[in-house]
């Protein structure tokens, strides 16, 4: 009966009680059969998608796709850009911006505040809109791509500085507490002991925001930068043919989304490897 228990399931240890390996063999079955359920649910909603987009697009036979399909694609490339160049200064931002919103200081801390509420009070294309249009008013002239670049950053740095902040706070105080007993300076306690065990905590929210501004970067096209949205509309206007071209772009950042979503849980099940075994 042992013999017969263990045959049951491929890969077992040998010398488990029978009603251990039943259990494992009946648990392998429901994770299996509900992963089957899963993708094909996936299948029939997106199969629906599809067969609606289809309908919906009425192609023009004037226009071929396929023609046009590398000029989209290429877009990718500068949405990519836009957005890792803008995370890296949004978590500078984050960062300064977190330990004003701490600071015993007034100045600093209120330039702070008033950095997250002026940002999260305003819609991100607005911001975009005035660093384009408001600022040369003033003398000021920036191009396209550094003007995503600034607004991206500078929205998602004010996100951000509360996830900080929040990450910051969540460091026991404990060790806050003794590195200052051990006469570390107030500096050497931030760099050595809060920020190092901070930014494994708020790492999953940035790589979380991240992905959203790959999404949020298709707003810089209203002022010309040719990112992904911007040269589906292109490529789809001349041809009446814009529903077919966004439903491209709308499959690429999917497509991104399920990339950098595949990244970002091996980096969460990294880290938390990493907690374990400290």
């Amino acid at each position: 009966m042992a013999r017969q228990g263990e045959s049951a399931l491929v890969g077992s240890p040998p010398g488990l009680p029978p009603i251990v390996v039943a259990i494992e063999s009946a648990e392998r079955r429901q994770t299996l059969s509900f992963r089957i359920r899963f993708m094909i649910t996936w299948a029939v909603i997106v199969a629906a998608v599809v067969a609606l987009v289809y309908v919906a697009a009425r192609p023009n036979p004037r226009f071929h796709l396929e023609e046009w399909l590398p000029f989209i694609v290429g877009g990718v490339w500068i949405t990519l850009f836009l957005s890792v160049a803008s995370i890296l200064i949004a978590v500078v931002l984050a960062t300064f911006g977190a330990l004003g919103r701490l600071s015993a200081n007034p100045i600093f801390n209120g330039v702070a505040s008033l950095y997250v509420s002026l940002v999260r009070g305003t819609p991100l294309i607005v911001q975009i809109l005035f660093i384009f249009l408001g600022l040369p008013a003033v003398g000021i002239v920036v191009d396209p791509i550094p003007t995503g670049i600034i607004a991206l950053s500078f929205n998602y740095g004010a996100y951000l500085t509360e996830v900080f902040r929040a990450g910051i706070q969540a460091v026991p105080h404990g060790q806050v507490e003794a590195a200052r007993s051990l006469g570390l300076p107030e500096r050497e306690v931030l760099r050595r002991v809060v920020l190092p065990q901070a930014i494994r905590i708020v790492t999953p929210a940035v790589a979380n925001d991240f992905i959203a501004m790959t999404k949020d970067s298709a707003l810089v096209s209203i002022i010309g930068v040719q990112e992904l949205l911007w040269r589906a509309e292109s490529a789809g206007r001349p041809y009446v043919a814009v529903f077919q071209t966004i439903a491209v772009a709308a499959a690429l950042y999917w497509l991104l989304t399920i990339i950098l979503s595949f990244f970002q849980a091996r980096l969460e099940r990294r880290m938390a490897a990493g907690d374990r075994n400290r």
